[in-house]
């Protein structure tokens, strides 16, 4: 019952992406306005996690960016549709620049050569990161770990749509037989994506600044690092400014060395340093609509932030 209720949804997303993309903007700006108006849960969320990270804005100008922010949002949403539902060659030539293209291609060559060293792409949740993954896919075999949603039809939705990445995607859970999973693949050369900026559980992390306020932090990018000798570069798909339908530009960089340092609070926390960097780019990018600092470091005495905004 769950593939036929995600074929159907699939059917749905198809439609609604065919629409032509003025259609798609304007339908996205009035989501974003309405998300406001009614105080849905996407304007909650973002609204305090720039009270969290941005106390130094005034109020005007952290109402004007959270609006932008959830306009973004809301274009993304239906711009992923797209993607999701039209042929891979098709999105990726909506990729007008590369940067460090090169990194990537000889990270993948020593990853196949007599060492290897295997190859981890971690990817934040920064512009659009499912182009990220079609790109990556049309590049080589790689593993992606993924949090599986709580219903079995949006999983089954999932990955309905991320097999239009073609089949040289294995998704793999964010379980421990998942880990093993990747820890083999890096092991034999190959590749795998990771989001190394969502909340993990509780002992599956530490607490590292992330825009200046401690979050829970995953350590696993960190280990699979240290224990297969694998490189680690970041990689995102950045939407360029005043493009209608959106273009993007791509960008691959090398990682610090300390995200595979064995200390795992020296990794995290580069690994964050690392995140921040990039979202400050271009902040209203980067996923605000997410939960970041739900759990709170032992003995602080702080509660979660977001209590209240369900």
């Amino acid at each position: 019952m769950s593939k036929l209720t995600a074929a159907l949804l699939y059917a749905l997303a198809w439609s609604i992406a065919r629409l032509p993309w003025p259609l798609l903007a304007a339908l996205a700006d009035g989501i974003a306005r309405w998300w406001i108006r009614v105080d849905a849960r996407e304007a909650r969320v973002a609204r305090r996690n720039l009270e969290l990270t941005m106390p130094q804005l005034d109020a005007e100008a952290k109402l004007a960016l959270h609006r932008d922010i959830l306009r973004t949002t809301a274009r993304q949403a239906l711009e992923t549709l797209r993607l999701w539902t039209r042929p891979a060659s098709r999105n990726l030539a909506d990729i007008d620049q590369f940067h460090g293209v090169e990194l990537f291609d000889a990270a993948l060559a020593d990853a196949r050569g007599p060492a290897s060293r295997g190859l981890i792409v971690a990817a934040p949740h920064m512009g659009n990161w499912e182009l990220l993954n079609q790109w990556l896919a049309d590049k080589t075999p790689l593993a992606i770990l993924y949090r599986p949603p709580e219903s079995a039809i949006g999983e089954a939705f999932l990955r309905r749509v991320r097999a239009n990445a073609g089949g040289q995607v294995e998704q793999v859970r964010a379980e421990a037989s998942g880990v093993r999973t990747l820890l083999k693949r890096l092991q034999k050369g190959g590749v795998i994506g990771i989001l190394p900026d969502q909340q993990p559980k509780v002992g599956d992390g530490e607490f590292a600044p992330f825009f200046g306020v401690p979050a829970l932090t995953m350590t696993l990018l960190g280990r699979l690092a240290a224990r297969s000798g694998a490189r680690v570069l970041v990689a995102w798909c950045e939407r360029l400014p005043g493009t209608s339908p959106p273009r993007f530009a791509l960008h691959v960089q090398q990682a610090p060395d300390a995200i595979a340092d064995v200390d795992a609070k020296v990794s995290v926390a580069a690994l964050n340093a690392m995140i921040e960097v990039i979202a400050q780019r271009d902040v209203v990018q980067y996923q605000w609509t997410y939960k970041r600092y739900t759990l709170r470091p032992s003995g602080s005495g702080e509660v979660n932030p977001y209590i209240g905004l369900q």
